[in-house]
């Protein structure tokens, strides 16, 4: 049985989403006589795009598969992909210097724009002996932080002069959305020159009031680490650094931040507070304390967030832990044995004083009707507390 068996039905919107698409009948697959590769992918980008997807999953054997508001869905409208489809769409899809990497290292990434339809990140690897795809849906319009409901406190870091801005998160928490939406926000106020070092480029920008320069990496830049040195020497005001991967990219971010740059990253934690400890234990023992030190000065935000369903229909709402880094925080950085502390520094601030814990963002969200309890619970650092808060103790 096909995976695409094993899941449910598509619901009607999927239908609604190919109805709009018949002016262009669903190309047959890549491999079929006559078929072009590109113009299959185009439609199927356009079908994604429609149904509001974050993702598609592509194996040979097996329908493309999308994902809606977390969900996968199995898109039956195409046909099931062969072997020698998924090797055509990769062939046709990557460079020369993109296959060849593909060969060496059997992954690669690449990301493609479609003219007038949107973009992907696409990550292509072997699984059992044959090309898989997984690809991520890249809203060509990048949204504002008031579309994406963000807490007003998040857009006052488009403000900062200096310092390193940290976004965590698990994958397809909106992290590079949210950055995107900040960078924009000051290509609209600001007249600033801003680079952004990308592995590869999402989201691309429409020079308003800054200079703009994005760099890929294996195209306009060999490492994170060398492209953010170069940075240092390009007169950049604002840096977008796609992820801090180990210590030499973090550190680099860090010297960036202390010599009077604003540095935007993101990195793989799952609460703001935790953050500080995945930066700090990715250093030799003999390096913590100055780093201890570089992150206590150069630190200014960190937001962690998460997608969750909307209550009472489709889409999905971002939930927020933001901590600000002022006197008290700094002060926990720099004691190794008060570290973990911060957690509950977050845990007991205020808006006010530039904090905002996970469970005070979802109590927020349930009481305004955005999300249900039940999500609200699910998702709380503390559901006893959470729970008694919702009940009015």
């Amino acid at each position: 049985m096909e995976t695409g068996d094993r899941m449910n039905e598509p619901e009607p919107q999927a239908t609604a989403v190919v109805s709009k698409l018949r002016s262009n009948d669903i190309p047959a697959a890549p491999a079929s006589e006559g078929s072009d590769p590109l113009r299959f992918f185009s439609h199927l980008l356009a079908y994604a795009v429609e149904a509001e997807a974050s993702d598609i999953h592509m194996h040979a054997k097996n329908h493309p598969i999308i994902r809606v508001d977390s969900v996968l869905r199995p898109a039956r409208e195409y046909p099931v992909m062969t072997v020698a489809d998924m090797e055509q769409l990769a062939r046709k899809i990557m460079t020369p210097r993109h296959w060849d990497i593909f060969q060496k290292q059997c992954q690669v990434d690449v990301s493609i724009g479609i003219k007038n339809i949107g973009r992907v990140r696409v990550n292509v690897f072997y699984q059992r002996g044959t090309i898989a795809m997984s690809l991520r849906v890249i809203n060509t319009k990048i949204p504002t932080p008031e579309d994406l409901n963000l807490p007003p406190l998040v857009k006052e870091f488009v403000r900062f002069e200096r310092g390193l801005v940290i976004l965590t998160g698990a994958t397809g928490s909106g992290k590079s959305t949210t950055i995107a939406s900040l960078i924009n926000e000051i290509n609209f106020k600001y007249a600033k020159h801003i680079i952004t070092i990308e592995d590869p480029i999402e989201y691309l920008f429409n020079e308003r009031t800054c200079i703009i320069s994005q760099r890929e990496l294996g195209v306009d830049a060999v490492s994170f680490a060398l492209a953010m040195t170069a940075a240092l020497r390009e007169d950049p005001d604002v840096i977008l650094l796609g992820e801090m991967r180990d210590s030499q990219t973090i550190e680099t971010a860090l010297t960036a931040a202390e010599t009077g740059h604003l540095v935007f990253s993101t990195l793989h934690a799952p609460a703001a507070a935790e953050t500080i400890t995945r930066i700090i234990s990715s250093f030799a023992p003999e390096a913590q304390p100055t780093i201890r030190s570089k992150l206590a000065q150069n630190l200014r935000a960190v937001v962690a967030q998460r997608l969750l369903p909307r209550a009472n229909t489709e889409g999905r709402v971002v939930a927020c832990e933001i901590m600000t880094v002022g006197p008290r925080v700094q002060e926990l950085v720099l004691d190794p044995l008060r570290v973990k502390d911060i957690a509950d520094l977050v845990k007991k601030s205020t808006t006010v004083e530039g904090m905002v814990s996970f469970d005070q963002h979802l109590f927020e969200l349930c009481r305004r009707g955005e999300i249900t309890e039940e999500i609200a619970l699910q998702h709380a650092s503390s559901a006893t507390d959470l729970k008694l808060k919702l009940d009015g103790f």
